[in-house]
């Protein structure tokens, strides 16, 4: 039972990932995002060796449809798979296999691809596909983000009497580097949706921070007066 967006800023180039589900820790099995290449998400019966060779021939120039024929060629329960592949151009591929539990598909859409297994309803793709184009303009990770929220708002996980609710969540994005722009994750929480977006904001504040103790280390000031700045611009802006 897994909701998941893959999304591309055809502004800035930057690729991601966003992931909700009822298993645990979900956050450690996005290994799909690679910068500049692609993002490759399996799920549902997932073959955990699917995403890091998915990037891996996308980034030989391969393309979705030929990778995805790939998986398929190589993989005797491919009927069990759910993936989603799209490379840095937005060209993407979708597969659902009949064997994935529940209310099963997937949606493309332009820069998107949204899908997921164990579902209410159709209506959980057509949610989150709404979430990513609402503000195309903002951080992609906002975009996923929404994505997610608009999914578990439509009913998320499960048949309406019997919902399961999400207990990990995740969102990944990669901009030009070699390691994530953003990697923020839920392994346990009662409503991970909601603690996620805490975590993302929080990571928000402190981005800039972190960026220039990397790129301009000797005018980094130590973390705790700017926890101790960000707190006092806290109590003022809540005054």
């Amino acid at each position: 039972m897994t909701y998941s967006v893959i999304g591309r800023c055809r502004r800035t180039g930057r690729l991601g990932l966003g992931i909700a589900t009822y298993s645990l820790a979900v956050g450690g099995r996005c290994e799909g995002v690679m910068a500049n290449v692609g993002v490759c998400k399996t799920q549902a019966f997932p073959n955990r060796t699917n995403d890091p060779l998915g990037v891996k021939l996308l980034a030989q120039g391969y393309g979705p449809t030929r990778v995805m024929e790939i998986f398929a060629g190589n993989d005797t329960e491919h009927g069990f798979r759910q993936i989603a592949i799209m490379d840095r151009d937005g060209k993407v591929a979708g597969h659902t296999g009949p064997g994935c539990r529940g209310w099963a598909g997937h949606k493309e859409v332009a820069d998107c691809v949204v899908f997921g297994n164990g579902l209410l309803g159709p209506q959980v793709l057509d949610a989150m596909v709404a979430g990513f184009l609402m503000n195309p303009d903002d951080a992609l990770e906002y975009r996923l983000l929404r994505a997610i929220e608009g999914g578990r708002d439509a009913g998320g996980q499960g048949p309406a009497d019997a919902h399961r609710t999400e207990r990990s969540a995740a969102i990944k994005v990669v901009d030009r580097c070699d390691f994530p722009d953003v990697d923020v994750r839920v392994d346990v929480h009662e409503a991970a949706v909601d603690e996620l977006r805490r975590v993302l904001e929080e990571f928000k504040l402190y981005e800039e921070f972190y960026r220039g103790r990397d790129t301009d280390p000797s005018k980094a000031i130590p973390q705790d007066v700017f926890a101790k700045q960000l707190d006092a611009r806290r109590v003022k802006e809540r005054a």
